[in-house]
């Protein structure tokens, strides 16, 4: 769950990219001295005082006509607009310039919380130089160096302070299931063939759906939510402002969802695209159903449902945990089979093994295949423990980490996907050294 949005603006060559590096911790976006490299907006999450923060890197906004321009400022005002709190980053070097002042009337028409980060203080002399950035209309300015650090746990304690107090979940109780695809593989029309209504735009124009869009219901009297999101694309080929607004919105999307439902399209088959689409939600550790849509499209004698079903599974090994399901929404061809799999995949999301089960699952697994040995050492398992659902999370003990190596940590996956039921839920395998936390 993110508790709040967060971007980062300036004029050019401010130092926002090292800044956003700087806070996210490690070399995410580009850092370049020569002024407008960063042309897209870059996304980014922290934890800082128990809060989960979504940072916005953009490009730089200035006066001057200059190659981009009008593509970073249609960015930088999609990024305002999903923001809660703004970082106006500024440079202690140059001062206070004509840009400076621009930006600060632009940020003052959004009624938005308004920090301003002064960079490139990195030393204590220029400590003084902050004040000067007063004229500019916000209070406090806070002095940072994104280069060694300094300031920045004061910055980032700032916006914890300025996040609004009302960003409430509207559902809480409702079991929410997102969609997710490439754009035009048929997302929306799965929606109104779900709820039997026509509730949301359907179209062959590619991007019809730009944000996501909620729709609660009932169905056997247990409540939903469906979450139709507009298409990722892949970041290559997000050419529009719009389209690189939708892949935010997807994937805040996706983090709200108990459930991702996963679109191909039957017709075009599976593309390189798709790989990148399902990523998001099997890295946020989703439960996913795999929806091959258009089925009533194929040609039935040339392509058997086993092969398509083979196909997807050798494209998608990662996603071997997850259900396909071969339904047609304009149809409404076994669209009714889809409410079943997502609440048992949520269920199984959900499931708690008992520690004396789990070991004993386990070490039955260890006695059927004992780990191989490393340079004459063994693994030994000690014991193992489930610390979270959501996705299943077990920790497993052992005397040396470095000896378990990732194919075994696999065969105790599927040890226990054979034990118990977590088809549609990713599980997570921690290894740890007896007496870490």
């Amino acid at each position: 769950m993110i508790d709040g949005v967060v971007a980062i603006v300036g004029r050019p060559n401010v130092g926002k990219s090292s800044l956003f590096n700087r806070i996210m911790g490690e070399r995410l976006s580009i850092v370049h001295e020569e002024a407008g490299v960063t042309r897209d907006r870059l996304y980014g999450k922290v934890t800082w005082l128990t809060k989960n923060l979504r940072f916005i890197d953009t490009g730089g906004i200035q006066i001057e006509d200059q190659p981009f321009d009008e593509e970073i400022a249609m960015q930088v005002e999609i990024a305002i607009d999903e923001a809660d709190v703004i970082l106006f980053v500024v440079s202690a070097m140059e001062g206070i310039t004509n840009d400076d002042h621009h930006i600060a009337r632009l940020l003052r028409e959004t009624e938005k919380p308004v920090i301003i980060a002064v960079n490139k203080v990195d030393d204590v002399q220029f400590q003084a130089d902050i004040y000067e950035f007063y004229a500019l209309g916000y209070d406090d300015p806070i002095a940072v160096s994104s280069l060694h650090g300094i300031g920045v746990g004061d910055l980032l304690d700032s916006v914890i302070s300025k996040l609004p107090d009302n960003k409430t979940t509207l559902y809480t109780d409702e079991l929410k299931f997102s969609i997710i695809g490439r754009p035009n593989v048929g997302k929306s029309s799965l929606v109104n063939s779900l709820l039997g209504q026509e509730r949301v735009i359907v179209s062959n124009i590619e991007g019809t759906t730009r944000d996501a869009v909620d729709t609660p219901f009932r169905y056997h009297d247990r409540d939903f939510v469906v979450i139709d999101t507009a298409g990722i694309r892949k970041r290559g080929k997000v050419y529009e402002d719009v389209e690189k607004y939708s892949v935010l919105r997807a994937m805040t999307a996706i983090e709200r969802s108990d459930v991702v439902l996963f679109v191909l399209d039957g017709e075009q088959g599976i593309r390189a695209q798709d790989k990148h689409v399902v990523g998001f939600a099997h890295e946020a550790g989703k439960p996913v159903i795999i929806v091959y849509n258009k089925w009533d499209t194929v040609d039935k004698e040339e392509t058997m449902m086993e092969d398509v079903r083979k196909k997807i599974e050798a494209e998608f090994v990662y996603l071997s945990y997850a259900p396909i399901a071969f339904v047609s929404a304009l149809t409404k061809k076994r669209v009714h089979t889809l409410i079943p799999m997502i609440e048992e995949a949520y269920e199984n999301s959900q499931r708690r093994i008992s520690t004396s089960v789990l070991n004993e699952v386990i070490h039955d697994a260890i006695r059927m295949s004992p780990p191989p040995s490393h340079h004459g050492k063994r693994a030994k398992i000690l014991y193992a423990s489930q610390v979270s659902v959501a996705p299943p999370t077990f920790v497993i003990f052992v005397n040396d980490p470095d000896l378990v190596h990732f194919s075994y940590r696999r065969y105790i996956e599927n040890s226990l996907r054979r034990a118990f039921n977590f088809e549609g839920t990713p599980i997570h395998i921690i290894v740890r050294k007896r007496g870490e936390s």
